[in-house]
């Protein structure tokens, strides 16, 4: 139960650098600040403990009666009682219905506390969505500014400013209003010197953008570094991080997203955006003191919120919340269900209401297909889920093993120099290919796009036979030149982007995932839809062909195989499955290609998992070292509490307080000399019988506030945790009667229970220990760590990397 985050209680820490701690990419401030419950700051800050006060008034204090203030409430980096929450929170509810009899303002105040948790739903929807649209709008600007201005007013970005130009649909982008760094400088766009000057400011606009983002993140909110749902899985399975979901982390991440996005660094706006949902979500909270006074209460609310943060990153309402159950709520209840459903919904309709891309949808590359799909086509399907399980392999064993390196060499101690760096490479690689230039949103949604008879993309540049058209619908024609210059392009916007991505994901600025995966898999496909529909078109007489691609027929869609790569990559690096598929059934509108996204999806996690187990985000937890234990793992092995349990042989023998013969010193010299969390109270150091576990935290603030406001409460004075004082002399100074702060009911197993059963009850109960007992006599304890540091053994792991508790 070695607790390395506690300070001996200390409840108000310094903010000093030596008080930071390097994890995720970010340096975690031990400091309580930004979010911690106002029981917190009631406390006085007191650096060490050494048990001294003034006494007070002469009543004897009654904790059930009078609550102490920060009893029951966490130190920073550690774990919640699930168990315990739960409780409390039952009390709370029957006491607030029991009372709802009595008067009319009590009902009303029942019926508020009911109406409450949907009040928070719509709050968090109306603010992520708000925050959604804020950061679409000003990631297209300041994308568009590196390229150029526009003249009828700055604010503008390209599409936008040529939306009232009279200039032809074919010459739609080079509308007069929009004018190109040189023209705007040299008054031309074309020749030499135009094409440098023009290079020139893309990279130093994606500089200082780059450059901007880590200054602001390493300056004000650390935490608002990388994805965040590494940390926001963790949170969510109880563990406490102060500050990581607070107001400087939202505001900075808002802020910093816009910043790196527009960069043109190979990362993406949506894993970003579920974290600025949580954050509003856990800013919000604290407006309702049912959620503001009950961890596992807002944990609830913070499953909702990750639901509406991919409800607005992807435009998938239904998406995120089977996004919030499968991959990173611990606990999730049905009424929490329907939450999450309503706090989606809210976001979407304000994301929609707010049409930040201007075309009626949610996100910049909704595409919708009309032609269906044939049994034949699933062999290439199956191809792409293929190579997005070996990608996906591929980047994670590549990424952890850069970070590992990051965090473990002098690299990490300059992280504005990196992102210079990979910013500076970035850009300077990106500038030539049209394809690596343009925002990978924009990417993903050229690459989606099925051709028509208007489109002057090079992907669409085929040699038109105008006799086979009917109606909307090419029927299937020879590439022309623009096609096949178009094809090396993306070849190499590929390399490019599997390469750079590596090292882009878990730099110090703001970095999602999801997209830069999703142009992987969605540019592999678009090669090979082009080539199978080119091999449909010269070889339609073959008998892979026959009876359903006759000549003049539009049966390949490369569209639909860029679509079908993007899902698989995806589901590789994530190992997600029925999210992703939803998800991108809501991007498509199409219930028809269900199947090959299915197909698909399931193929890459196969062969992702035949490779490694961890998906990137389960991966990125272990590299930091959080105490997550995966409820999706099954546990195979042999052992038996008695293993696992401390203390070991040769170790000293457990730390425990008897129940009614040790003084006020006695417990402080045991809080002094020890880190643990919490300790086992008995009968006797004789017995070793077993009557229940106190708490730390909830020791030293008692003890310190009876010596304050208790008459006569001394070193030398007994503390007695049972329901009557123990018989003492009469010159005995007064007892301190601490029963009140005991749990009575600690989970405890024999020491011949199988471990397989332990992590059950840890995983399914959330404890953060349980007392293992022998014929009623207590012979050890098991705390969350032990059974992470068990399990890594077992694996051949190295249990010292799980940091926390």
């Amino acid at each position: 139960m070695d607790q390395k985050g506690y300070r001996r209680g200390s409840f108000q820490s310094s903010t000093s650098d030596e008080d930071m701690l390097e994890i995720a990419g970010a340096s975690l401030d031990f400091s309580m600040a930004d979010d911690d419950p106002p029981l917190d700051r009631e406390m006085g800050g007191f650096s060490s403990y050494n048990g001294g006060g003034m006494n007070g008034t002469s009543t004897m204090m009654d904790f059930l009666e009078e609550p102490l203030p920060g009893v029951g409430t966490y130190e920073d980096f550690n774990t919640i009682d699930w168990v315990r929450e739960k409780s409390r929170d039952r009390d709370r509810h029957r006491e607030i219905t029991s009372r709802s009899k009595e008067s009319t303002w009590a009902l009303i105040h029942s019926v508020s506390d009911a109406f409450s948790g949907w009040l928070l739903m719509l709050l968090i929807g109306l603010l992520a969505g708000s925050l959604a649209g804020l950061i679409d709008i000003s990631a297209h600007w300041m994308t568009d500014l590196k390229e150029g201005v526009c003249l009828a007013g700055f604010w503008f970005n390209h599409e936008h400013c040529c939306w009232k130009s009279n200039t032809t649909f074919t010459d739609r982008d080079k509308c007069p209003e929009w004018e190109s760094w040189s023209q705007l400088i040299l008054g031309h766009g074309e020749g030499a010197f135009a094409y440098i000057l023009n290079y020139f400011m893309y990279v130093i606009w994606a500089l200082l953008f780059s450059l901007l983002a880590v200054l602001l993140v390493k300056g004000f909110a650390p935490y608002a570094c990388g994805s965040g749902i590494p940390e926001i899985k963790t949170i969510l399975s109880g563990f406490i991080i102060r500050g990581y979901l607070g107001k400087w982390t939202l505001i900075i991440k808002t802020i910093t997203l816009v910043l790196a996005v527009s960069s043109g660094l190979s990362l993406g706006k949506e894993g970003p955006l579920v974290h600025v949902a949580c954050c509003c979500g856990n800013i919000l909270c604290h407006l309702f003191t049912k959620y503001r006074k009950n961890e596992a209460k807002r944990r609830e609310v913070l499953s909702a919120a990750a639901a509406a943060g991919v409800s607005v990153a992807f435009g998938a309402p239904i998406g995120g919340v089977l996004f919030s159950l499968e991959e990173v709520s611990y606990y999730f209840p049905l009424k929490t269900l329907w939450r999450s459903f309503f706090a989606a919904l809210v976001a979407a309709f304000t994301l929609r209401s707010i049409n930040p891309f201007g075309n009626s949808r949610l996100v910049l590359f909704y595409v919708e297909f009309h032609m269906p799909w044939h049994l034949l086509e699933l062999v290439p399907f199956i191809l792409l889920g293929i190579f997005g399980g070996l990608w996906g392999a591929f980047f994670i064993r590549s990424n952890i093993a850069w970070c590992r390196r990051r965090k473990t060499t002098k690299l990490g101690k300059y992280p504005v120099l990196e992102v210079f760096v990979v910013t500076a490479i970035t850009a300077v690689l990106a500038f030539p290919n049209e394809y690596t230039r343009m925002s990978t949103s924009e990417l993903i949604s050229e690459l989606f796009n099925d051709c028509g008879i208007l489109d002057s993309s090079k992907l669409c540049e085929y040699v038109n036979d105008f006799n086979s058209t009917k109606g909307d619908d090419l029927p299937d024609r020879a590439a022309g030149p623009g096609v096949y210059t178009a094809m090396w392009q993306l070849a190499l916007a590929l390399i490019m982007k599997v390469f750079i991505t590596i090292f882009t994901f878990g730099m110090k600025v703001p970095s999602g995932l999801f997209i830069p995966s999703m142009a992987v898999g969605a540019i592999a496909g678009r090669l090979l839809g082009v080539a199978v529909e080119q091999l449909a078109y010269y070889h339609h007489d073959w008998a892979i062909f026959s009876g359903w691609c006759s000549q003049g027929a539009d049966c390949i869609t490369p569209g639909l195989y860029a679509m079908v790569g993007a899902a698989a990559c995806l589901g590789g690096v994530t190992r997600m499955t029925v999210s992703l598929v939803v998800i991108m059934f809501e991007l498509t509108g199409g219930l028809e290609y269900i199947v090959p996204l299915m197909a698909a999806a399931m193929t890459s996690k196969w062969v992702a998992d035949a490779i490694g187990r961890e998906g990137i985000y389960d991966a990125h937890i272990r590299l930091n070292g959080y105490p997550f234990l995966e409820a999706k793992e099954e546990f195979s092995h042999k052992t038996l509490a008695m293993d696992v349990m401390r203390p070991r042989r040769n170790d000293p023998p457990l730390t425990v307080i008897t129940q009614d013969s040790m003084t006020v010193e006695d417990v402080e010299t045991i809080i002094n000399e020890t880190t643990y969390s919490g300790y086992p109270v008995v009968v006797s150091r004789e017995s070793q019988r077993l009557v229940g576990f106190v708490l730390r935290r909830d020791l030293i603030i008692s003890i310190e506030n009876a010596r304050k406001k208790q008459d006569g409460i001394v070193s030398t004075s007994v503390i007695y945790f049972t329901d009557h004082s123990p018989p003492l002399p009469p010159s005995s100074p007064s007892m301190l009667k601490l029963r009140s702060i005991l749990d009575l009911s600690p989970f405890t197993v024999t020491d011949q229970t199988p471990m397989e059963i332990v992590v059950d009850i840890f995983r399914k109960l959330g404890l953060r220990q349980c007392l293992v007992t022998h014929n009623g006599k207590l012979l050890g304890i098991i705390t969350k760590k032990d059974v992470l540091k068990h399990i890594a053994q077992l694996a051949n792991q190295d249990p010292d990397s799980i940091l926390f508790n």
